[in-house]
């Protein structure tokens, strides 16, 4: 077995075994490879939950990135000012992210671990819409998911080779063809879809310049107020340090 896939083997282990499994196998090497062993981080419970998707549910793994990427390229359309079925990617891949989160969540159970679902949640958006800085299954910490204005200019790491065709394989309805093109009812269906996909988005778009716009005024109005707020105390301030003096005057 290579070192690779010995590595990998700490990964899939419980959380109480990693330490002693890592000193285990870094014994059993020499020189950098065992510095390198030795170096490894043990994962925390939310990135070992989703290691142990990737290890044990990989379909259920590659959905996620999948419909990720499906969401991302939608987005990026959108902010192209393409029409897009934004909508319809967004809750494809809220689902796929529901079913990561209860598949890492009976994987920790199996080991005693209770990670936080909503950790779980960021942490499987964040995997599948982002450059992730550690490799897929080998997490060692929490990932959060960037906001949607970083997207314009993130990085995106593409989707391994084996995940995307096992998520290729899953997205195929049984007995279908992959290349089929869809039917005059499906395209009439999709081109609706991405109509109201891009009058939302453009609903979006003119609501956010408005509360931006209010956002801006009220800042305004409020740094005028504390400009107010703070000539008022300094002027109460002289006239109290005034009246002491002169009470003290009084008492002498």
């Amino acid at each position: 077995m290579s070192l690779e896939s010995r590595i990998d083997e700490l990964y899939k282990l419980p959380p109480d075994e990693f330490v002693p499994a890592r000193t285990a196998l870094a014994k059993s090497l020499t020189g950098d490879e065992a510095k390198r062993v030795k170096a490894l981080t043990k994962p925390t419970i939310v990135p070992w939950s989703v290691n142990q998707v990737y290890w044990h549910a990989r379909d259920v793994y590659a959905r996620v990135l999948k419909t990720g990427e499906t969401l991302r390229d939608a987005q990026l359309t959108a902010l192209k000012g393409r029409t897009t079925d934004v909508r319809g990617a967004t809750t494809a891949h809220r689902h796929a992210i529901a079913e990561a989160v209860k598949a890492a969540t009976s994987l920790a159970s199996e080991s005693g671990a209770q990670p936080d679902v909503d950790l779980l949640a960021r942490m499987f958006e964040a995997v599948s819409l982002q450059k992730t800085p550690e490799s897929h299954g080998r997490f060692t910490r929490p990932l959060q998911p960037q906001g949607f204005e970083a997207l314009a200019g993130v990085e995106i790491k593409a989707m391994p080779p084996s995940l995307r065709a096992v998520a290729e394989k899953e997205a195929t309805p049984a007995g279908a063809s992959p290349g089929r093109k869809p039917t005059a009812a499906e395209a009439r269906a999709l081109k609706k879809r991405e109509q109201e996909a891009a009058e939302a988005a453009r609903k979006h778009a003119a609501a956010l310049k408005t509360a931006e716009t209010t956002l801006a005024h009220a800042k305004t109005a409020e740094s005028r107020a504390r400009f107010e707020w703070e000539k008022a105390k300094k002027a109460v301030e002289e006239v109290e340090r005034a009246v002491a003096d002169l009470r003290n005057q009084t008492g002498r």
